[in-house]
């Protein structure tokens, strides 16, 4: 780009593709903040020694030197390194700078600092889920369990609940020596290194993490609860709740807000008997799986527990796993988790049994609790699995 056409972008003044600074900055953080921004959007131009204000002042320090801090830090000052121009010329108030930036064509997208950003406007941010999302299926980016969570470090592992882990197997945690704690945390797929330095996995967060939702694009992996005054979610919301942390405390937490669906009563002879509006075995069964086999690509979207009047769903993120079917399913067919190591530490936890029988043990609950069967549809666009249990007329009627 020659320095009339930076003139012009000075003179219109900041824009979604267009970023002034005053000066470089001591660590060059805004600098490498708005090359993420712009590499991983349409692309960008930076111009330094520019006010907001678009007035030109220019920048004090040694033109050669700047320079060689711009073509240095482009070369490894991000995740990659990244192709862009430099360019400068000398205006009468001093040296301006600037970084025309491409849009990256690599494998995912560009991080600074460990994080990812975007263009908003006219500033550089962190995006918010559903902009990460977005970002991920723009780059084909997958999120799977082995998938490094690029913004958590080793602290944000909780070392007690693995060794907790690790004695639940008949591993033995005390006897010395013990290998390095990375060391052991890296063979149990909860650590990646990434760049020099270790980072927990997708699975290593949701089942040992301090706290899981805290990252920038984990926050929506939880279980999204709520009860409705009628039978779609136009209607009334009358209690609602969230099941977070790591995945087996999502779904206790979420089984203790299903216990405030209210309870039925009938009479045996002159005995009273209370009993659960759904029993609480087929709700456990059908949020285990649902938590355990959702696509953790999909980071905008959590599991939803809702309660309507006359039915109650559990809908899981994606699609069912490796090309299983709706009958395979029914049928109790070969299981296959499309996060396993997730599905073992449930196993492990004791929130699942023997896989492939979650279907029949959640269809015998249900005929001999009311005598229906629950439903499953797994949605064509891939955009949903979900699970329905109907109540019965006398309970969605009675249900205090």
């Amino acid at each position: 780009m020659k320095w009339p056409d930076v003139m012009t972008r000075i003179v219109a003044g900041e824009s979604r593709t267009t970023e002034l600074k005053r000066d470089l900055g001591s660590d060059l953080s805004a600098v490498g903040k708005a090359v993420c921004a712009f590499a991983n959007g349409e692309g960008g131009l930076i111009v330094l020694g520019v006010d907001d204000s678009s007035v030109v002042r220019g920048l004090e320090e040694d033109p050669h030197d700047v320079h060689e801090r711009l073509t240095s830090f482009l070369q490894s000052g991000c995740s990659a390194p990244v192709a862009a121009r430099c360019g400068r010329h000398e205006h009468t108030k001093g040296w301006v700078h600037w970084i025309e930036t491409p849009r990256i064509r690599g494998p995912e997208p560009l991080r600074y600092g460990g994080r990812f950003y975007i263009r908003r406007e006219r500033s550089s941010v962190e995006p918010s889920p559903h902009e990460l999302q977005e970002l991920f299926n723009a780059f084909g980016f997958v999120f799977t369990e082995e998938q490094a969570v690029l913004s958590a470090s080793v602290d944000d592992i909780d070392i007690d609940s693995f060794r907790s882990f690790q004695r639940r197997q008949g591993l033995e945690t005390e006897e010395e020596p013990q290998p390095p704690i990375e060391d052991d945390l890296r063979n149990a797929h909860i650590l990646r290194e990434v760049d020099g330095t270790f980072r927990p996995t997708l699975y290593g967060l949701m089942v040992f993490g301090r706290d899981p939702q805290a990252q920038p694009y984990t926050g929506s992996f939880r279980v999204r609860c709520a009860a409705f005054a009628g039978c779609d979610r136009a209607s009334e919301v009358i209690l609602s709740g969230e099941g977070e942390g790591r995945i087996d405390e999502q779904v206790r937490r979420a089984l203790i807000w299903a216990k405030s669906f209210g309870r039925t009563e009938s009479y045996n002879g002159i005995l009273r008997e209370d009993r659960p509006v759904l029993p609480q075995n087929a709700i456990r069964e059908a949020l285990v799986n649902a938590v355990v086999h959702r696509d953790y690509a999909m980071t905008g979207a959590p599991v939803l527990l809702e309660v309507f009047r006359d039915r109650v769903d559990v809908t899981s993120p994606g699609m069912l796993p490796n090309h299983m079917t709706v009958e395979n399913v029914r049928s109790a067919g070969i299981p296959r988790s499309r996060n396993e190591w997730m599905a073992n530490a449930m196993v492990v936890a004791g929130l699942m049994e023997k896989r492939g029988l979650g279907w029949l043990r959640m269809r015998r609950a249900m005929r001999a609790f009311n005598d229906t069967e629950p439903e499953l549809v797994n949605d064509e666009g891939g955009k949903f699995v979900r699970v329905t249990f109907s109540l019965a007329p006398e309970s969605a009627e009675d249900a205090t």
